[in-house]
C-alpha cells in the first residue's frame, strides 16, 4: 500500500504560480507512471500532466507551456509547477501512482489540494 499526500495548495492571484508536491510513503522509482489530475464540481476529473519512470511528460493542452511536472525519485515526491494560472485552473488537484508488478497493476491517489485562482 502507497499512501500519497498532496501539498501545495492556496488561493493565488491570476498570473501567479504555485508549486504543487506529491510525496509517497514508499519508493517511487518503480512507478512506471504518476500524474497530477484536476476536478472541479460537476464535472469530470481531468488528466492535467503525467511522467513516466523514464521521465517522459505529457500534458492536457490547456496546461502547455505553463505547467511542468517533475519527479524526485530520491525524495519519493513528484511536483507540478504551475505558472501562468488563470482562473479556469481553480481546482481539487490530485496525484495518482501506477505501478506494474507481477502482470499485476496497481493504482493509488491522494486526497487532493485545493488551488484557487482569483482576484
Amino acid at each position: 500500500q502507497v499512501q500519497l499526500v498532496e501539498s501545495g495548495g492556496g488561493l493565488v492571484q491570476p498570473g501567479g504560480s504555485l508549486r504543487l508536491s506529491c510525496a509517497a510513503s514508499a519508493s517511487i522509482s518503480g512507478a512506471d507512471n504518476m500524474g497530477w489530475y484536476r476536478q472541479t464540481p460537476g464535472k469530470q476529473r481531468e488528466s492535467v500532466a503525467s511522467i513516466t519512470n523514464s521521465g517522459s511528460t505529457s500534458y492536457a493542452d490547456s496546461v502547455k507551456g505553463r505547467f511542468t511536472i517533475s519527479r524526485d525519485n530520491a525524495k519519493n515526491t513528484v511536483y507540478l509547477q504551475m505558472n501562468s494560472l488563470k482562473p479556469e485552473d481553480t481546482a481539487v488537484y490530485s496525484c495518482k501512482a501506477i505501478f506494474r508488478m507481477s502482470l499485476r497493476t496497481y493504482v493509488y491517489w491522494g486526497q487532493g489540494t485545493q488551488v484557487t485562482v482569483s482576484s
